[in-house]
């Protein structure tokens, strides 16, 4: 009976999906349709109602709307002009430099904002347009806003691992928050050195020089964006505050920046912001609730343990074991969102390698860096493209220019895979 019903949840989740059902509304209905198989309609119905509520009832989620509260009004503060310009003086006279701010302007705007759409498109509408009048190829261009935007998924704060804390049952957040900072700053590096290549092959002009005033003008007005990013990584790792009184501070924080400082968006925008974020953190926690009866409906079956007998039964190394894995969440990825693909997969593949010896830090880091590929990977891959519509390329030219990059992007995730010390330093450190 049990294998019947796991075959009656996978068929009709699918058949949902397909047929364009929200998908929290999809993982609900296929959970139902496979429990009440082995139990009574009332006590499925029942039962699956309390693992939603249960699920939901947990502190640490308060982190969530806060932070998307400021992200929102950070990508509307004003913000990204400011942090293209100190990029810019970060890029200095390497190689391809317009091209390395975008990487540069990406990677300090998507950990502010925790939103690689919103880096894509508040970074890339700067950047794309400057580097084809100064004669860059516009495919190449967007190739580097999209391959950049992902890394602000990595690089805290991100409600991505918010969301895998929480459902791989009580992973330090402060230890994925360290690995993911380092996983995204390997990204970017990997990025840079591809740029610099082709920059140097296709003779792009470096920027102009910075004068020193001017300088220190574009740095004094990039710190107060660039503290909020200090004061959330160091405020948690240090033990000064928890992850939800950080997510409180940000807000009030960029509250002040916008409102106040930057002066750049009117008080009266508050309550559209907060409209947004109810819109967003609605979305997630509906998603979450919903993960828990199919986690639920799951665990009845016996899917996770069939799955793991049958990834075993393949190769116990842990090398092989990774690789398959990594496989299988390189191709979730081109298809699902981060959010929805960490909710459903984590129960299913943490145990897994868990059991072959893998670190729940480090396997959370990889499982994020795995997904924020999938975003920029055709043929779903929404990161793709947005990045393609801001730039105006048509999408077939930037997967041909994203080639090299996507090159060095499996490379980087075959090493943060097989050398976990990479992302474990830092949390083993600081004693997470």
């Amino acid at each position: 009976m049990a294998g019947e019903a796991s075959l009656v949840l996978i068929i009709t989740f699918s058949i949902l999906s397909l047929l364009g059902l929200p998908l929290a509304i999809a993982l609900v209905a296929s959970s139902l349709a496979a429990v009440t198989m082995m139990v009574p309609v009332d006590m499925a119905l029942f039962t699956s109602a309390q693992k939603m509520v249960a699920s939901l009832d947990s502190f640490s989620l308060l982190a969530v709307p806060f932070f998307i509260l400021s992200g929102v009004i950070m990508n509307s503060g004003g913000i990204a002009i400011r942090l293209v310009n100190f990029a810019k003086l970060l890029a200095g006279r390497i190689p391809g430099s317009l091209a390395q701010t975008n990487i540069a302007g990406n990677v300090l705007f998507g950990c502010i904002s925790g939103s690689a759409i919103a880096a894509s498109t508040s970074i890339g509408s700067v950047m794309v347009p400057i580097q084809a009048k100064e004669g860059y190829d516009r495919a190449f261009a967007a190739a580097v806003n999209i391959a950049s935007a992902p890394t602000g998924m990595l690089v805290p704060p991100t409600t991505a691992f918010i969301i895998y804390s929480l459902i791989s049952g009580g992973t330090s957040v402060a230890a994925l928050f360290l690995g993911g900072a380092v996983a995204g700053v390997i990204w970017a590096l990997g990025l840079v050195l591809v740029t610099v290549i082709i920059a140097k092959k296709r003779k792009y002009p470096l920027s102009d020089r910075v004068p020193f005033k001017e300088a220190i003008k574009i740095t004094l007005d990039a710190i107060p964006s660039l503290f909020l990013i200090v004061f959330i990584i160091g405020g948690i790792v240090m033990g000064v505050v928890t992850p939800v009184e950080a997510s409180g501070i940000a807000v009030i924080y960029t509250m002040i920046l916008a409102f106040f400082i930057h002066k750049t968006t009117p008080l009266s925008a508050l309550p559209k912001f907060l409209i947004e974020t109810s819109h967003i953190t609605g979305t997630i926690m509906l998603l979450l609730a919903a993960s828990a009866t199919l986690s639920f409906a799951m665990a009845f079956t016996g899917i996770p343990a069939a799955i793991s007998a049958l990834i075993l039964g393949i190769s116990n190394d842990p090398i092989m074991v990774m690789l398959i894995i990594n496989i299988l969440l390189l191709v979730v990825g081109c298809f699902m969102d981060i959010g929805p693909a960490i909710l459903i997969f984590t129960p299913i593949l943490l145990p897994i390698a868990m059991k072959v010896g893998y670190d729940p830090v480090h396997f959370g880091v990889v499982m994020v860096f795995n997904l924020a590929i999938g975003t920029i990977t055709p043929p779903v891959g929404t990161g793709l493209f947005v990045g393609a519509t801001v730039a105006k390329v048509k999408v077939e030219k930037v997967i041909v220019a994203l080639a090299p990059f996507y090159f060095v992007l499996f490379s980087l995730l075959a090493l943060i895979s097989y050398v976990p010390v990479i992302t474990l330093y830092l949390p083993t450190f600081f004693g997470l």
